[in-house]
């Protein structure tokens, strides 16, 4: 019903969307049972720390140019299943540096098969770099640093920092946010996905994103809606994941309409195809199942997706056509 609607999705990790189809290529062996085990998250995980334990499999693949390049080539083919026309994709490249590639080759190649597969393909697609609530200030310092020295070849268009909220905290990230902040990098963070709005409005005031990685907790705290509202704070909404990781128990306690309903601005995102075992389609049957959404809060949503993307306005124009006509 959904499938060919134009989509925009802004929440993608790389490294949590690796197919069987893909992995059977690094793997010919491997079953689906086994790819079911060990790249798939459980329906009910026990936190978010034990979901984020499913990540170890496909980083073991994604540590080569050959491995990093069919991840992407992948994606892009998964994306134009779902009749995505604009994405960003987003991963930590000190991850994939084990078995002898620097950090820069690691951006490097993921860039250009970005970039190759945009234009052999209709599908725009942007990459955010990643620092992780685990890493020291140094390894947020060196991501920040790529960021500034590949964010010119137009296809890095961001930075984000993700991994366990619930026993991380800000401190080491806070120097890499402010550097990049300077010099007007366009700014996203994982926040209020498994802690509540305290933690929300110690992100917004600590690191100074424009856009919030799930971002749901806010519903907690009204004066949170009304500030996330008057500062046109984007919240990246994942829904599945959330159940996944035991934020909510179930899809209906989910809070994405009432967000929409109070003008916060939000859009549907997978956060990671394999992992998560979805795909935007899917979110758009849940959402259109359980609260009755249709083409009205489906456009909405990537509406503000699109106007919340770190793309400049002659990008954005182009695309927002696609999203009226297509």
């Amino acid at each position: 019903m959904w499938k060919y609607m134009p989509k925009v999705e802004l929440h993608l990790h790389l490294d949590c969307s690796l197919s069987y189809e893909v992995v059977r290529r690094f793997v010919p062996t491997i079953t689906n049972h086994d790819y079911q085990t060990n790249f798939v998250a459980p329906a009910k995980c026990r936190d978010l720390a034990e979901f984020l334990t499913y990540t170890k499999a496909p980083l073991q693949l994604m540590q080569t140019e050959y491995g990093l390049r069919q991840s992407v080539s992948d994606l892009a083919r998964q994306l134009q299943s779902d009749h995505v026309i604009y994405a960003e994709i987003r991963f930590a490249p000190l991850l994939h540096i084990l078995m002898g590639l620097s950090a820069d080759d690691v951006v490097g190649i993921v860039a250009d098969e970005i970039r190759r597969q945009t234009q052999h393909t209709h599908l725009q697609m942007r990459l955010i770099l990643c620092t992780l609530l685990h890493f020291n200030e140094r390894q947020a310092m060196i991501t920040a640093d790529l960021v500034q020295r590949f964010i010119k070849d137009g296809v890095v268009v961001g930075f984000d920092v993700a991994g366990d909220e619930a026993n991380f905290a800000l401190d080491n990230q806070q120097k890499s946010f402010q550097a990049l902040g300077r010099v007007g990098v366009a700014l996203t963070a994982h926040a209020g996905e498994y802690k509540g709005a305290k933690n929300v409005w110690n992100t917004l005031t600590t690191l100074y994103p424009k856009r919030l990685g799930h971002g749901v907790r806010s519903i907690e705290d009204p004066a949170l809606i009304s500030y996330l509202r008057k500062h046109q704070i984007h919240l990246e909404v994942c829904p599945t994941s959330n159940i996944q990781t035991g934020v909510y128990s179930e899809y209906r306690q989910h809070p994405v309409h009432k967000l929409l309903q109070a003008g916060v601005s939000l859009g549907i995102n997978t956060d990671g195809r394999a992992l998560n075992n979805t795909s935007l389609c899917n979110e758009y049957q849940r959402l259109h199942e359980t609260f009755g959404w249709s083409g009205r809060e489906f456009y909405q949503c990537n509406h503000n997706a699109l106007q919340a993307a770190f793309i400049d306005s002659d990008m954005k124009a182009y695309l927002s056509k696609k999203l009226v006509n297509t």
